[in-house]
């Protein structure tokens, strides 16, 4: 095992370019990719906007939608109730978790 794999558990999921080769159906390494793209995209004291995480996950992957989803049905982003705005949690975990309308 090489120190790039255990530093990266999903770099095998990854293409040589950097573009994430499929969406893990399972749920333990799904939860693995999600954590590693919240690490990896989304600074933690930022609010960003739909287009932005949307332009984020892009950048990896076709479906930003499902990973969208995804990361904030598995607690790793919050979101305005509108959808507007998103920002990274401190503690993943915390489905579904909405944060307050901004003014």
């Amino acid at each position: 095992m090489t120190s790039h794999a255990v530093s990266n558990p999903v770099a095998d999921l990854f293409s040589a370019e950097g573009r994430l080769k499929v969406i893990p159906r399972k749920a333990a390494r799904r939860a693995q990719l999600l954590a590693h793209l919240t690490e990896t995209l989304f600074e933690p004291t930022r609010s960003y906007s739909e287009r932005e995480v949307n332009e984020a996950l892009l950048s990896v992957h076709e479906d930003f939608p499902a990973l969208r989803r995804y990361l904030v049905t598995d607690g790793h982003l919050s979101r305005t109730k509108d959808g507007a705005s998103y920002r990274r949690q401190q503690q993943p975990g915390s489905p579904g978790g909405a944060i307050p309308s901004v003014a």
